[in-house]
């Protein structure tokens, strides 16, 4: 009888209070694709979570190890949804006249895959020792041929790497690649253009949403 009626008392304090649980926070860090569906995953989680992306693009794994600690500063996130991977693999060529002076035939690559996957390492090593957050890896989304930087061959290669290091570190993976590929198809801006229409971005969030909705439980 005691118990039930302290279990009454508490619901009414609650209820009187307008008390709510804790909302979990979640980080998105990321370049330009997580820049685009991030509004419509903030927009579809606002009733249950906390969204944010880090300032900026978070560019190749090169600016993450930079910049990760002031990223995450001293919040207490609850999932941390990192992506590195479309600038790591691209190819730029000082003397290119196209946007982000990209140049496949006669650049030079940001990291190489050796490169990219000890860096990898280093940002999972650096956000476990940061955070207890439940870290998710978003794969890197589809290159289509015409792209000025960077070869569609190389994103399984960077993919990859990326998932066994990962799976080594117990890293959480979202493996977005092959259905962003459809969705280029039918969303994407161009056939020389990584990046996505409006309607591209959302179904692209489609992909993220149902993850870290399942990840918050």
């Amino acid at each position: 009888m005691k118990k039930k009626f302290y279990f009454l008392l508490a619901i009414g304090i609650i209820l009187c209070t307008g008390y709510k649980p804790k909302e979990p926070k979640i980080l998105i860090i990321g370049d330009s694709i997580s820049i685009g569906y991030f509004p419509k995953v903030k927009e579809a989680l606002a009733s249950k979570a906390i969204v944010k992306h880090n300032p900026g693009n978070a560019q190749h794994t090169g600016t993450g190890l930079k910049k990760i600690k002031d990223w995450i500063r001293d919040e207490n996130w609850d999932i941390i949804q990192i992506n590195w991977g479309l600038w790591d693999l691209c190819y730029r060529h000082a003397d290119s006249k196209i946007y982000g002076n990209r140049d496949k035939e006669n650049g030079s690559i940001t990291y190489n895959l050796e490169t990219y996957t000890k860096n990898l390492e280093e940002l999972v090593k650096t956000l476990k020792a940061n955070t207890t957050a439940k870290l998710i890896f978003v794969t890197t989304t589809y290159v289509p041929k015409k792209e000025a930087g960077r070869f569609t061959k190389d994103v399984p290669k960077y993919n990859a790497a990326a998932k066994l290091v990962m799976k080594k570190n117990g890293v959480l993976v979202n493996d977005i690649y092959k259905k962003s590929k459809a969705i280029h198809k039918k969303h994407g801006i161009g056939d020389d253009d990584v990046h996505y229409t409006k309607k591209g971005y959302e179904e692209l969030s489609k992909l993220i949403i149902p993850t870290l909705d399942k990840t918050m439980q």
